[in-house]
């Protein structure tokens, strides 16, 4: 019996989301090569493409880059489906949903800095519910909470920046919620 060939159309926003997220995951690998004082803190570089991935295409594009960032990464880093994987998906949901709800916020008070600041906020917060539900039950990782809300407060700020400066001379507007 012969192979049946299966053809899929892909469309220039197909590609568009293959190479922006190939881009973060990129800087996922970069990322985990970095040393770390404390295991945990990172500075969230893939956030970088998310975010603006956001701005410019809308919400569910980045939701896309998002997922297949998550996927790509946790798999060349051999770490699919492990814990590591787990409460990186967890800080990944709760930053997405933490965007999806200051997206829909004042345009006037929100920007990529506080838009990036509130993603690591809640990215850090997804982590440790997790974390404390499943890994360490019995440990108050609570204590934890300041050193990785100042590591948010820190990456979250200097992320933004970043988000800001590269949006700041291509005119292009905020992506308008209704593409949400």
């Amino acid at each position: 019996m012969a192979a049946r060939e299966i053809r899929l159309a892909v469309t220039p926003e197909d590609r568009r989301i293959a190479a922006l997220a190939a881009l973060a995951a990129g800087l996922s690998l970069a990322e985990a090569a970095l040393p770390s004082p404390i295991p945990g803190v990172k500075p969230g570089l893939a956030n970088i493409v998310i975010l603006l991935v956001m701005l410019r295409y809308g919400f569910a594009t980045a939701i896309w880059v998002m997922t297949i960032r998550l996927l790509a990464a946790s798999l060349m880093l051999g770490s699919f489906l492990s814990p590591g994987f787990w409460l990186a998906a967890a800080g990944a949901a709760a930053s997405m949903s933490m965007l999806y709800v200051v997206w829909h916020l004042p345009g006037r008070w929100f920007g990529p800095v506080s838009f990036s600041v509130a993603m690591a906020f809640a990215h850090v917060c997804g982590q440790l519910v997790l974390a404390k539900l499943w890994l360490f039950a019995s440990a108050d990782i609570t204590l934890l909470m300041p050193i990785f809300a100042l590591a948010a407060l820190v990456f979250g700020t200097a992320n933004g920046l970043i988000v800001a400066r590269l949006i700041a001379g291509d005119g292009l507007p905020r992506a308008q919620s209704a593409h949400v």
